[in-house]
């Protein structure tokens, strides 16, 4: 299983025509829905897309797409429970992580996932995660 970081839904629904983000997110999200990779998330990426989406889109529009999220098909979302936070908060330290980073390699983590699509670099520090950019997942 490999977990999806919240860069993969936004680049999905905000396309900049001039990057090809956008088109690899989608066919990566289609490989989920279709089953061709087993994929995870945190229930953080419910409020990561809705903040994101809102800056470019209207506010009823982002909420929708962070909704979608929750109705997802075959994407597992894990909840932000405590044991998260004190391994988030280990991983901040050791690798100077920001702390909505850090949930999320900490939930990838406890979950005995291995590799996490995103194209934030920052995840190249964990060294328990082997991070997949956009252009190698959604090929």
């Amino acid at each position: 299983m490999a977990y999806i970081d919240t860069n993969v839904f936004v680049y999905a629904v905000l396309e900049n025509p001039a990057n090809p983000e956008g088109v690899y997110a989608r066919a990566m999200l289609e490989k989920i829905v279709t089953k061709k990779i087993p994929a995870s998330t945190s229930i953080l990426t419910w409020d990561e897309v809705i903040w994101a989406c809102r800056k470019e889109l209207p506010f009823a529009e982002a909420l929708s797409k962070g909704n979608a999220i929750l109705t997802f098909p075959n994407l597992k979302i894990s909840d932000a429970t405590t044991a998260v936070i004190k391994i988030a908060a280990e991983l901040s330290g050791r690798y100077s992580l920001k702390p909505r980073d850090a949930i999320h390699a900490a939930t990838a983590i406890l979950n005995g996932e291995r590799e996490i699509i995103t194209d934030d670099s920052d995840f190249d520090k964990v060294k328990e995660l082997r991070r997949i950019s956009l252009a190698e997942a959604g090929r």
